[in-house]
């Protein structure tokens, strides 16, 4: 999973590196945009890829093909739903999206192009949401990582010949990008059915079976919306306080990143094996995962700070050139030092809680956390000006952490006791 995730932002990476070498900025700026209008849609979307790991890593411990392959159809539909309502309403969102951005008229013009090829790959981006998450909780993670692999070097090949070769431009790199998220779904949906017949409509497209899935992607929603809400104040109030402290914290961020490769990984392998105990009814073992994924955790997060601390300077002067900036940056060091040994017990315990599949229970930690913590802790400090942001936001993933374990020891008697 570490290696799935090194490899999953590279198909942006390499849209940015060819629209980086097109002729002037506003082409880069646009397609940034576009990027981040569906990209912000897709992660909200994340419930998807969350509740479809958690019922397909139980349905695995319960050793049920039928009850795994149910929640395979279910997610893919629910992917479907949203996918055709995103397609429907696409350009209503399109036009949200420039009157926000507030672009000027080129860069509105290669908004409008790439949003306008890009928003097609919205039926399998989304699907993979599902399938992804199923394959995860069956634990086929080879799987998901050579179907990453093998979609982003496609994404490359088309880049250099929709770009260089056939001279589409924008629309080129957004064509490209769409051929690669189909990519993976075909694949991905080869594998499955190479091992599975389908399933008929009667035994997975019923309300009472639905309903469970119905609940734990509403919850997951408000989950998804309210951590947005807490990262989009922070991006804007950042922006309110000046260029300088946009600038650091876009600096800033790609720390945060480096950090959920690992912690990510982390948690998908917890959410699959305690997915996996708790379908088997196996509570011995579910703790035994638990422990076992603190230990992963803890490590990943004290290599990270003990990185931070060596090379920090080091990756800021990769990030950005400019002397000022790296000075400044370098002032929220301590705070990144803090950062992974705060943030991975959150990242650990939202696992935990996919493959428990207790939704409500990450919903109300993380409006706690937003309305109660980040807002209240940023409104105390603001004289501080853009440490205020830091700071809450370390409460925040402090508060989260704290609030989803202190939940799981009332749940359960943990760590694993012995005999």
């Amino acid at each position: 999973m570490l290696l799935a995730n090194i490899t999953a932002p590279l198909m942006g990476f390499v849209d940015i590196a060819v629209l980086g070498h097109m002729d002037g900025s506003h082409i880069l700026a646009g397609a940034s945009v576009a990027t981040l209008i569906l990209t912000q849609i897709y992660w909200i979307c994340g419930f998807i890829r969350m509740s479809a790991t958690g019922l397909s890593a139980q349905a695995k411990g319960q050793k049920s093909s039928l009850a795994s392959f149910k929640v395979f159809y279910q997610s893919m539909f629910s992917a479907g739903i949203i996918a055709a309502l995103l397609l429907i309403f696409q350009q209503p969102i399109l036009a949200l999206g420039l009157h926000f951005s507030e672009a000027d008229e080129l860069v509105s013009q290669v908004i409008v192009e790439y949003f306008n090829v890009r928003v097609w790959g919205a039926p399998a981006a989304l699907a993979n949401l599902a399938l992804i998450g199923w394959l995860l909780g069956q634990q086929r993670n080879k799987l998901v990582m050579c179907s990453q692999v093998f979609a982003n070097l496609l994404n490359i090949g088309l880049n250099l010949l929709f770009v260089f070769v056939f001279d589409w431009q924008v629309a080129g790199v957004a064509a490209a990008t769409v051929i690669a998220e189909y990519c993976i779904t075909l694949t991905g949906l080869f594998f499955v059915f190479k091992r599975q017949r389908i399933l008929p409509q009667k035994e997975w497209l019923g309300m009472q079976s639905l309903a469970i899935l119905t609940r734990l992607n509403s919850a997951m929603l408000i989950r998804n919306l309210a951590l947005q809400a807490c990262l989009v104040f922070m991006t804007f109030q950042g922006i309110r306080l000046g260029v300088q402290a946009a600038a650091i914290n876009a600096l800033l961020m790609q720390f945060f990143v480096l950090i959920a490769l690992g912690l990510d990984a982390v948690a998908y392998a917890v959410e699959a094996r305690v997915g996996e105990a708790k379908g088997a009814s196996n509570e011995r073992s579910l703790k035994a995962n638990v422990t076992l994924g603190l230990i992963w955790s803890s490590a990943f997060a004290l290599v990270y700070t003990l990185v931070f601390v060596i090379w920090g300077n080091n990756i800021i002067g990769l990030l950005t050139d400019l002397p000022t900036l790296q000075k400044a940056a370098a002032e929220f060091l301590p705070v990144i030092w803090l950062l992974p040994i705060v943030a991975h017990w959150c990242f650990l315990m939202d696992g935990v809680f996919v493959g428990l599949t207790r939704a409500s229970a990450m919903r109300d930690s993380m409006l706690v956390s937003a309305l109660l913590v980040y807002f209240p802790v940023w409104w105390l400090c603001q004289d501080l000006g853009n440490f205020a942001l830091w700071i809450a936001l370390l409460a925040f993933l402090g508060a989260r952490g704290i609030s989803l374990s202190g939940y799981f020891l009332w749940l359960y008697r943990w760590p694993a006791q012995t005999d």
